[in-house]
């Protein structure tokens, strides 16, 4: 079975329908699976290979559409490219809608859920949309995500192994999701948009039976005590986890705000534009992208900068000549004050926090979607910076010599957005760890050139990010940057630990 998502340039097309049969949509999925599927066909179980089953699409019943044509669509690709032996499915949530609008004829219609439902009641309604074959739970939740500002979720392992077991003396066939689990690297950490927009966090380490760095839990061992009722197991004890290692502070240094950066970050320059531009339409699909204007006129008196429409996605940090003044927040934040004066430069980077993945909301437009107000006027003629931050980094800024547009280094804190950078010296070791940023407010952060993701502490629940052995050198220097957007704690360190810390309280930052 696999999942995917879809690219952010398909909202290129400003009304496209995504997931249904709109001709721009369909056309782009079937040049996709003519590429994708025939690398798929050899690795059938049937040919010889370890794919059992292929899923076509992944609870459709949960999204609006519920567009068969768009369903009959991809099972004639699949088919066409796959063959009529392979066993084709689908999953959807336990629910009589979600079964009705994510199932078609000829393809395997399988049920999930957790711990919270009554195993009979959705065995029996697989059953009435897939008369025939195995009873399936594609995705069992052993866990589930978190969001900035959630509390940490947890699942307890009697409830797990409870349901498992329940389900495998009914014959049931089950998937785990997460059986392992994983990290939100870079920008990839998505979002959920139900009531109101919510930012999945970095680690995706989901109470699984795994955690994120693959260590065994208790969790694990009650599942397996469950397994060795119905199978054989292997017997012994469970590997060990990995080796970790605590490697201690490190003190960080400024290099420069993203104003003092420009050049090297965004080295083509700005496209020009009466009104502000998405994300899209720049081809800047991830990160974050820096919006300019001037002041119309002067401020004396703090003025409210307005987004009335709640047009910024996803989070605005606003400055005046390079001083930080605050910031604007979808569906939170939709109006804050500014001072300064006529023909001041008003500089409002723009932070994409995760795109919608799940639910109606999926179109989902980055950057200022409509216009800014401020006072009784209408912002204009913006200048537009997508930022290549991860470019630069892997071109060496900030460490490597070469980059001589970097300004001095300080060692004191900024407000706003602003590089920083230190140096985690070899030891010998390259084993995993855990990076706590302690005092710092928001943000991103890189190691030897790799995005390790979001940190958002004062927000939480997440404290700590995952730093994978491998990543590090065991006898060079370890290149840290990071980019702090609000403000950085005076004492500007950063510490290495030997475990993880994903459930402090969750505040309101």
């Amino acid at each position: 079975m696999f999942q995917g998502g879809l690219p952010a340039w398909l909202l290129q097309k400003p009304n496209i329908i995504l997931r249904s049969a709109d001709t721009d949509y369909l056309g782009a999925v079937s040049s996709w699976l003519a590429i994708l599927l025939p690398k798929i066909k050899p690795w059938l179980y049937i040919n010889g290979g370890n794919i059992i089953t292929v899923q076509i699409e992944n609870e459709y019943g949960s999204y609006f559409a519920c567009d068969y044509n768009y369903m009959r669509h991809l099972r004639t690709l699949f088919r066409f490219f796959l063959g009529e032996d392979v066993v084709l499915f689908t999953t959807d949530g336990n629910t009589d809608k979600e079964m009705t609008c994510g199932t078609l004829d000829g393809l395997f219609a399988t049920v999930d859920f957790g711990t919270d439902t009554n195993v009979t009641e959705a065995f029996n309604r697989q059953r009435r949309f897939e008369p025939q074959g195995p009873l399936v739970n594609s995705e069992f939740y052993t866990g589930w995500l978190d969001h900035w500002g959630d509390q940490h979720a947890v699942v307890s392992a009697q409830k797990v192994s409870r349901v498992l077991e329940e389900m495998l003396t009914m014959g049931a066939n089950v998937n785990m999701y997460m059986f392992e689990g994983g990290t939100n690297f870079g920008y990839w950490n998505g979002a959920d948009h139900d009531t109101s927009f919510r930012s999945v966090v970095t680690s995706y380490d989901y109470d699984a039976p795994l955690t994120e760095a693959g260590d065994p839990t208790e969790k694990l061992l009650a599942i397996r005590d469950v397994i060795k009722q119905f199978r054989d197991v292997p017997s012994g004890p469970m590997p060990p986890a990995t080796p970790k290692f605590a490697y201690g502070f490190v003190r960080l240094q400024q290099v420069g705000n993203i104003n003092s950066l420009l050049d090297t970050l965004s080295p083509f320059g700005p496209v020009q534009s009466k009104y502000p531009l998405t994300f899209e339409e720049m081809k800047q699909y991830y990160g974050y992208m820096l919006y300019r204007t001037t002041l119309p006129q002067d401020l004396s008196e703090p003025t409210p900068l307005i987004s009335p429409l709640n047009g910024v996605h996803d989070r605005a940090y606003v400055s005046v000549n390079g001083v930080f003044q605050g910031l604007l927040q979808r569906d939170t934040i939709l109006v804050m004050n500014v001072t300064g004066k006529q023909g001041d430069t008003l500089d409002i980077l723009v932070e994409n926090m995760g795109r919608v993945n799940f639910g109606s909301k999926i179109n989902d437009y980055k950057g200022l979607l409509s216009n800014l107000i401020l006072g009784k006027d209408i912002l204009t003629d913006w200048k537009m910076y997508p930022l290549d931050i991860d470019g630069a980094i892997s071109r060496g800024l900030p460490h490597s010599n070469s980059q001589k547009s970097i300004p001095s280094l300080q060692r004191e804190p900024s407000t706003g957005p602003t590089l920083y950078m230190g140096t985690l010296q070899p030891n010998g070791l390259a084993w995993d760890t855990f990076l706590k940023l302690n005092e710092w407010t928001k943000g991103q952060i890189w190691i030897n050139g790799v995005n390790l993701g979001r940190y958002w502490p004062a927000r939480g629940p997440q404290q700590t990010l995952y730093v994978p052995g491998p990543l590090l050198s065991t006898s060079l220097p370890n290149n840290i940057t990071l980019l702090e957007l609000e403000g950085a704690p005076t004492h500007l360190l950063v510490l290495f630990m030997d475990r993880p810390q994903l459930n402090a309280t969750a505040g309101k930052s």
